[in-house]
């Protein structure tokens, strides 16, 4: 990666010559935003998705982005320069350089696209559920932010078991969602994940296996949910833009029926098709 081409502040720059300031704001204290799209055949996968919701996030923290055009020709500058065909795509937006403390600067924001490859995720995974809750009442509940210290430690946690993932309840006790991941279940051929009132980042993949759902005729609903509904599904996967849809084998060390299951196998050939046909859905 110390070899690759990024784009920081309008101008491509090889990766080992790129310079942010050290008092940038998003690393002295997490002020900032990002989006990660998986890339297929050298474009980036749900463009306009995942811009509205860099959007979205950027205004909950009162920041500003670029318009889409810009960040477009950036990712395909990114793209380009790298010669990545397959892999991950990944916009930064941080509040800048600023004084050191929570005070935000005045200079404008940093805002940086790189691109990697993208290693294969495993046919299936573990998760494990974490003792510390997400506050779905908080400033930066369902924002997208670079403040991911908590995720960090939650996935050594799930590591350190043997597992995955790791899975958060909110601070009410309901099934939220996992480190950079959303949860689904199945039961009795019935699909269910958590609300967006409890707290859990509404991922795009979550959105269009919704969608998905909905065309094929599987039963789907958003709602609030208990931890125990994982660990006694029938099935129950992941999604998120990287992992796209990945079966869960066991919660908290109980098996799960067969993984995947009928409905995520379903599921999985559908989005398949997806991005085999529309690359901005």
């Amino acid at each position: 990666m110390i070899d690759s081409v990024v784009w920081l502040d309008g101008a491509l720059v090889p990766a080992r010559a790129a310079r942010i300031s050290p008092f940038d704001h998003g690393l002295l204290v997490g002020d900032g935003v990002f989006e990660t799209l998986r890339v297929y055949r050298g474009e980036p996968f749900a463009w306009r998705r995942h811009y509205e919701r860099l959007g979205r996030s950027a205004s909950g923290l009162g920041l500003d982005v670029p318009d889409s055009e810009t960040l477009r020709d950036a990712a395909n500058g990114v793209l380009l320069a790298n010669g990545l065909h397959e892999g991950r795509l990944r916009v930064t937006v941080t509040g800048g350089p600023a004084p050191v403390g929570s005070e935000r600067g005045t200079s404008g924001p940093t805002v940086l696209v790189v691109g990697s490859e993208l290693a294969p995720w495993p046919a299936t995974t573990d998760v494990v559920t974490v003792p510390w809750t997400r506050n779905e009442g908080g400033a930066v509940a369902g924002l997208k932010t670079t403040s991911y210290a908590e995720n960090v430690r939650a996935l050594a946690f799930a590591a350190e078991r043997g597992a995955g993932e790791a899975i958060f309840a909110n601070t009410q006790g309901a099934l939220c969602e996992a480190t950079g991941s959303n949860a689904f279940v199945v039961r009795d051929g019935q699909l269910r994940t958590p609300d967006a009132s409890s707290g859990c980042l509404l991922g795009v993949t979550r959105a269009l296996v919704l969608e998905l759902s909905a065309h094929d005729g599987i039963g789907a609903a958003e709602a609030v949910m208990q931890p125990s509904e994982l660990a006694e599904a029938d099935e129950a996967f992941l999604t998120s833009s990287t992992r796209e849809i990945q079966p869960i084998a066991h919660v908290d060390g109980r098996a799960l029926g067969g993984a995947p299951g009928k409905v995520t196998e379903r599921l999985g050939e559908l989005f398949a098709e997806l991005v085999s046909r529309d690359l901005d859905p």
